[in-house]
């Protein structure tokens, strides 16, 4: 049976930010689909497939790229949420922020972020590093539930 290519989540305010994270995600030839959403009360409606996404496919994203300072509900309130459910729990979640606060990485990781990457602000140093964190987490990275590399099927 083939690994799905499971969708990345991308929940991230600043217009900019989101073009740039798919730009830089596509010249690295990540294929897979990006679901945008502009606030963590939308993560959460998308995650647990209710309002607006009540009807999308029930396959987890793949990875959540997660900024920490949103409208609504802040990244750190949706991380929480989302490692704290059995359904969620080992989904892989990078925050992609522009906070370096000790605080903020250490809330973070202390609620089981997977990785914490400060975005750059020169843009060939943000792609590179988009690019990283996506090729890793999608392409390498196995969770519960994948087929691991020597059954699948695809070959």
């Amino acid at each position: 049976m083939l690994t799905p290519i499971r969708t990345i989540l991308l929940a991230e305010d600043n217009i900019n930010d989101i073009e740039l994270t798919i730009a830089a995600l596509r010249s690295n030839n990540v294929a897979n689909e990006v679901v945008v959403v502009r606030d963590g009360a939308a993560a959460l409606d998308y995650l647990y497939r209710r309002s607006a996404f009540a009807s999308r496919s029930p396959e987890p994203p793949g990875l959540l790229l997660l900024d920490l300072k949103m409208p609504k509900v802040d990244g750190i309130e949706v991380l929480r949420q989302v490692k704290s459910r059995e359904e969620t729990r080992t989904m892989p979640v990078v925050m992609l922020t522009s906070s370096a606060e000790e605080r903020d990485i250490v809330a973070s990781y202390s609620l089981g972020v997977n990785s914490y990457v400060v975005k750059p602000v020169d843009f060939g140093k943000f792609a590179d590093e988009v690019a990283k964190a996506g090729c890793y987490w999608v392409l390498l990275n196995r969770v519960p539930g994948d087929a691991p590399e020597s059954n699948r099927q695809d070959r």
